[in-house]
């Protein structure tokens, strides 16, 4: 290789001025001035992903108790499965916003409010009707979640990363949903 087809790789990182910036906001805890994002925001959009999650649990949860059929057992079976996993989804977004310092959001009175799906309610307890409004509810949530993860991009990898976990259960729930509508 010639000295001109090499590139200039040089990575250097100013250890003294990161160590002396992250001295003077000792409080902020992970958020330090490399931080690419206002976290303030980024908070407001865990909290409405904490509500979507909320209302995504409550939903399965009612469906699995309710449901009715003759494929009524693995139906529910897959609906609570379902559900656990949007609490752990919930779970997991609370605590990233304490870690940015914010205050998790459960307040039962604005949950609805603040969530990407809505908490549809069958009165026939209808199997198809329930798969079918789970599988809305989870498209929905598939497509804001990967405009989330567009938007933080590098600006915030380890929210990027959890959102991305979320996202790829979510995929994985509404695969599980087509499956059992033979869709």
């Amino acid at each position: 290789m010639t000295q001109n087809s090499v590139q200039n790789d040089d990575f250097v990182i100013d250890v003294t001025r990161i160590r002396d910036q992250v001295r003077q906001k000792m409080a902020d805890g992970p958020v330090t001035p490399t931080f690419g994002h206002d976290p303030e925001k980024i908070i407001e959009v865990l909290n409405d992903v904490i509500a979507t999650e909320v209302v995504c649990w409550l939903r399965y949860t009612r469906h699995a108790i309710s449901c009715k059929g003759i494929d009524r057992a693995q139906v529910a079976d897959e609906f609570t499965e379902h559900a656990k996993e949007e609490l752990d989804h919930a779970l997991r977004a609370a605590e990233r916003v304490s870690q940015l310092g914010g205050e998790p959001d459960f307040d039962p009175a604005k949950l609805v409010q603040r969530s990407h799906t809505d908490y549809q309610v069958s009165k026939d307890q209808d199997l198809k009707a329930m798969l079918e409004s789970n599988l809305w509810a989870e498209r929905i949530v598939i497509s804001t979640y990967q405009e989330i993860i567009r938007w933080l991009g590098e600006g915030d990898p380890t929210t990027r990363r959890l959102m991305e976990s979320i996202l790829e259960e979510e995929e994985e729930h509404a695969d599980d949903l087509t499956d059992l509508l033979g869709v």
